[in-house]
Parts: structure tokens; sequence; C-alpha cells
């Protein structure tokens, strides 16, 4: 197992044993490691939670990301507003508490970092969904490539009943996944759902027993270790955007996709292993 550098996030950032980030056999995980407050975020969490997917996406020798938390109550429960804020500039005199432009500038810079860190992130992200996942913390898994949740674990769009806007790029994400008329159901009345009815909705790839979560996240993250990185990176990539895309750009991104591809070792190793009629080796670049 492989500890982080030191010109890591974890040297720049005060959060690093609130979020743990370990990395072994092309794996990293990202552990919220704060049980007695739900998993949930400070400012300061957060941004070493961005940090590190951003690490781990250019690093050569991760192949997948598993992101869960820590005990077995929460995965995350969305922000904590406790903790230091991000330093402002001052106010003028007679200037207002807080400005016009204030709100949307702290959810840019802030849990929109982070899930866009997820989507963006060139490497495969597995959610190992372990409890509750509220507000941002069920965005956080709705960000995710892959969403394995224990059988006791459930997801909560919590923010109608504080009074406020899903925020997290919730309103985006969920009806991609769900389609509109649920997305708005899951919003609008906030109800707790749990880990069977989200993989009945497509949220969640895979239901376990809790006790045998961390095996079959590790069962799955192997597989995509022993993937050609780039070509997942890419693949990725392509889903991602097609809810966006035409079908002439679709096209055009695929082509280009693909020759960009061509580049790579394991493009050249999945050839030669096919034919040589042995199975490939792929390295991830």
């Amino acid at each position: 197992m492989s500890n982080p550098s030191a010109a890591s996030p974890a040297a720049e950032n005060p959060a690093d044993d609130l979020v743990l980030y370990t990395s072994e056999g092309g794996v990293a995980t990202i552990t919220i490691n704060a049980p007695d407050q739900g998993n949930s975020l400070n400012a300061a969490m957060r941004d070493q939670l961005t940090d590190w997917f951003e690490w781990a996406s250019a690093d050569l020798a991760v192949r997948a990301v598993v992101l869960t938390g820590a005990g077995e109550r929460h995965f995350c429960t969305g922000a904590n507003l406790g903790g230091a804020q991000k330093p402002a500039p001052p106010r003028p005199e007679g200037a207002p508490e807080r400005a016009m432009g204030d709100a949307s500038r702290m959810i840019k810079r802030g849990w929109q970092r982070l899930v866009a860190s997820i989507l963006d992130c060139e490497k495969p992200v597995i959610a190992a969904v372990n409890g509750t996942a509220a507000g941002g913390g069920a965005h956080l898994v709705l960000a995710a490539d892959l969403v394995v949740m224990s059988d006791t674990a459930k997801l909560v769009e919590v923010f109608v009943k504080r009074g406020i806007l899903p925020d997290a790029g919730g309103a985006y994400l969920l009806p991609r996944i769900v389609g509109p008329q649920i997305a708005k159901e899951l919003m609008f009345l906030a109800d707790s759902v749990p880990a069977e009815r989200c993989a009945q909705l497509g949220i969640a790839n895979r239901v376990v027993p809790a006790a045998e979560l961390n095996e079959a996240v590790g069962a799955l993250a192997e597989r995509l270790v022993a993937s050609p990185t780039k070509a997942l990176g890419l693949t990725k990539w392509l889903i991602n955007r097609s809810f966006e895309s035409s079908r002439q750009t679709a096209f055009e991104e695929e082509a280009m996709a693909q020759d960009l591809l061509t580049a790579s070792a394991d493009f050249a190793e999945g050839l030669t292993a096919f034919r040589e009629r042995r199975s490939p080796e792929f390295k991830g670049w």
C-alpha cells in the first residue's frame, strides 16, 4: 500500500485525517473519515476530496477509484457548515454582509467543483455506499460511474426539508438516471430511498449484504484494474457527453476518441494479444 507523497494534496490541506487516501494494486481508495458527524463535509474536507480525485485522475499508477465513508451508518450526509470557510476579500464600508453572487460563487467553488472532479476523473469511480447518502452526499453517489450499496444503505434528497434547492449538480444528474418524473418525486417529497429501490431505479448497480460490501467492491475494482484504463476513461467521457450531444456530434467525438486511443500502449497490446490468441496484459497507458 502506498501513501501520499509530500507533493500530494495531503501536504497542503489540514483535513488529511478526515479524508483518507490510500493506493494499492492500482486502486485508490478515498474514505470520508468523520463518522461522528455523519461523514458530512466541511469546506476543508470538501476541497481535500476534490483534490484527491484530481490527483487520482492524473496518477498513472491508479486504474480505479473507490469512494466510501467510515463506519457503518453514513456514506456522506452532505455539507457541514462548521469549520473554517475559504477566505474572502474584505467588504467596503457600508457593503452588506451578504451580497448578490456570494451564494452562487460559494456553490461553484465548492460542491460543484467536487462533483465535477468525479465526473471528469479519467479513471472509473466506484461509490461504495456503506450507509445513508443524503443531500450533497447523495449527489456524490449519482456522479460515480458504478454504485455498490449495502443492503442497509439509503439515499435521501433532503434539500426540500431544509427549505433549499438541490445543489451539487443533483438536478442535472438525477433526471438523467431515473427520468424527470421520478426525479421530481424524490426531490419534492424527500423520502428515504432504500438500497433495493435505488437498484430498481438504476441508481445502484449492485446491492449486497453489509458484511460483503468491501469484498464486492474489491472484486469489481480488480476487474477495472485489469482493463485498458485509457479506453475506460474515453468511454466514460463519451457516455457522459451523450446526453448533451447531437447524433452528429456524438459520432464525431466517438471517431476522435477512437483516434486518440490508437496512440495508447494498451490499444497495441489488445491487438497483439488478439493476433497471438492470448489474454491481454494492459498497463493503463
